[in-house]
């Protein structure tokens, strides 16, 4: 039996993903692998392969802020699994089927960290 999770996006992530989808041209296809790969993977069977961490002091009963450290973008070659991208996302752990939004995506390249006010937004609404 497989539990699947249901996506969702910020308007905030929406546009980050938009604006480096011009620079990395494979990027949706690597965020379709990474919800298998490792979402799923770290989520519904409890194998954790190291690509995820949790955000420190934004994880309750309710809403996990995870981050994606181990992002493979196919469109840095020479990278691997180490290519700089990052995705912050709300796990909804309550609920009977699981939810995902996605809060933020950025390379490591441009900026350093997640931006935590985005994040204490995304809990405002909840």
């Amino acid at each position: 039996m497989t539990n699947r999770i249901n996506y969702g996006e910020t308007p905030e992530f929406q546009k980050d993903f938009k604006r480096l989808l011009k620079k990395f041209r494979s990027l949706e296809d690597d965020l379709e692998l990474a919800k298998v790969a490792a979402i799923e993977l770290f989520h519904i069977q409890k194998i954790n392969n190291l690509s995820i961490f949790s955000v420190q002091d934004f994880c309750t009963e309710k809403i996990q802020i995870c981050k994606i450290k181990k992002f493979a973008c196919r469109a840095l070659k020479g990278r691997g699994s180490k290519s700089g991208i990052r995705i912050i996302y709300a796990f909804h752990c309550e609920s009977e089927s699981y939810k995902v939004d996605f809060i933020e995506i950025y390379f490591k390249g441009e900026k350093e960290n997640e931006d935590r006010d985005r994040i204490k937004e995304y809990f405002k609404n909840f």
